[in-house]
């Protein structure tokens, strides 16, 4: 009886061709990791092309690893399709996650090397995908760069050093107090790194990926500038810009579905602009503009009034909506309500009765009771 059981149960564990597939070039992929994380040239260069090693070889990573999802077979040889995790040593708690798919050629020993490495359908592109990365490192900030020299690389870690600090001050020590700079060489190369059309990002200086909603959703957050829009700037421009994006990943962890884009970006800007002596008027052109006019905002912003394709007048003026928000709620309830307000509402979970309910309890207000006073405010410091 015991034989007879070991025929069927030998037959359901016999592997597929696909399987034997998956499982060599999980093999080969494995070893091309740990040749990459030794820093071994030749052993990368064993498992096939050697083109992205010399690109890829300045990154400090602390992890590399690829699971294989899928083996499609072709003609001469074959593709796979694999989740790539890594992590940047000293900055990502965990790892940044991409698609990849490989093309594999297929040795006269009947092995497997990779011919190409490339982003998934869909997927973003990667920094190395555009380039020779350069590191820069800073004291609170790393700056990975394609196309530009070190000393420019230089200016945004000097940057970015002053911005952790000013977030930390404002946020407070809950975070983890470093930065990821990411500067592609050009708008379409930012684009290509967040998967996306290059007219999204157009006059926009940088996003964190935290707030982009890309399907590689991940706690390693990146500040990805695009260095037209960013160049253009002043230098005052600059560090708001970097200050503001900071204060996005510090604020991460309190930031859910349940907060509303006028306060995650109000507050970023709040944080932006703290100290720097610019009035409200300065801080905020299109609102006055609008103010002055007699067409104060009814009401805050919408989410869908910040979208990067946005009318570039609205977008601002969404912007300055909500930085004038919680100024209001920092002037007249103090910034530790403010940072309270903040949590409270990410805390809800999810968006309906969230701000209602952190109005209520850390305010002592109404949702039509803050709306009227910020009104008040925006005419009283616009005016």
């Amino acid at each position: 009886m015991a034989a007879a059981l070991c025929l069927p149960l030998a037959a359901c564990g016999t592997p597929t061709p696909g399987d034997t597939a998956k499982a060599q070039v999980q093999r080969l992929l494995d070893r091309r990791a740990t040749a990459l994380l030794g820093h071994d040239e030749h052993g990368w260069a064993a498992t096939g092309t050697r083109t992205a090693y010399p690109r890829l070889r300045a990154l400090p990573l602390a992890s590399w690893t690829y699971k294989v999802t899928a083996v499609h077979r072709t003609g001469t040889g074959a593709a796979a399709d694999a989740e790539l995790r890594y992590r940047i040593a000293g900055y990502d708690t965990a790892p940044a996650v991409t698609r990849r798919t490989l093309t594999l050629g297929r040795a006269a020993d009947g092995g497997w090397y990779v011919t190409a490495d490339a982003p998934a359908r869909s997927a973003g592109r990667q920094l190395w995908d555009e380039g020779t990365v350069t590191v820069v490192r800073g004291a609170h900030s790393l700056v990975l760069g394609t196309g530009a020299g070190t000393a420019e690389l230089r200016g945004y870690a000097r940057l970015a050093d002053r911005a952790v600090p000013a977030v930390t001050g404002a946020w407070g020590t809950g975070w983890a107090r470093r930065v990821v700079v990411v500067v592609p060489p050009t708008l379409d190369g930012m684009a290509a790194l967040l998967g996306s059309p290059a007219s999204e990002y157009r006059g926009i200086a940088a996003v964190t990926t935290a707030e982009t909603g890309t399907a590689e959703d991940t706690p390693a957050d990146r500040v990805i500038v695009n260095p037209e829009a960013y160049g253009a700037l002043g230098d005052l421009g600059k560090q708001v810009v970097l200050t503001h994006e900071t204060t996005h990943v510090a604020t991460r962890a309190a930031t859910t579905p349940a907060t509303p884009l006028w306060l995650s970006e109000g507050c970023a800007d709040w944080t932006g602009y703290l100290g720097t002596g610019r009035t409200p008027a300065e801080i905020a052109p299109e609102l006055a503009r609008a103010v002055r006019e007699g067409h104060t905002p009814d009401a805050l912003p919408a989410d869908r009034d910040f979208g990067f394709t946005s009318d570039p007048t609205r977008l601002a003026q969404s912007y300055e909506s909500g930085w004038l928000a919680c100024r209001m709620i920092a002037d007249r309830w103090g910034e530790p309500r403010l940072r309270a307000f903040y949590r409270a509402v990410g805390a809800h979970g999810r968006r309906a009765g969230a701000v209602e309910e952190a109005l209520k309890r850390v305010l002592g207000t109404t949702p039509a009771a803050f709306t009227a006073q910020w009104r008040r405010y925006t005419r009283e410091q616009l005016t």
